[in-house]
């Protein structure tokens, strides 16, 4: 069992930076691949970048390249996404989750279903 606790979220010029973080609970947090994903209401919840159990390989979706970074700490049972030239689009809720299977490849990272463990998700809003 793993329990994900994300923080850092809130309100931001657009071009602004802001670093979110998720926090793992248990002893085993190195053996999950992590994924960011956001939502918006009344929209589906969408992939916004993923990392396998090492650090070693990282996904983006296409939006966020080059402006959003995914990082872990497996000593701090943490994964953090440092997002820069925020724009008012990516205003949501971000939500980080575990996964179990293949947690050293990336293979359907995107798909939500593939997670384990959910956090509760934090606010992110970016004005114009």
């Amino acid at each position: 069992q793993v329990q994900l606790v994300e923080s850092g979220g809130g309100l931001v010029q657009a071009g602004g930076s802001l670093s979110i973080s998720c926090a793992a609970s248990g002893r085993t947090f190195s053996s999950y691949a992590m994924g960011w994903f956001r939502q918006v209401p009344e929209k589906e919840r969408e992939f916004v970048a993923a990392i396998t159990r090492a650090g070693g390989t990282k996904s983006y979706t296409d939006s966020v390249k080059g402006r959003f970074t995914v990082s872990r700490d497996n000593a701090k049972n943490t994964v953090y996404l440092q997002m820069n030239s925020l724009k008012p689009e990516d205003t949501a809720v971000y939500y980080c989750a575990a996964r179990s299977k293949s947690p050293s490849t990336l293979n359907r990272a995107r798909e939500a279903n593939e997670y384990d463990y959910w956090g509760q998700g934090t606010q992110v809003s970016v004005s114009s």
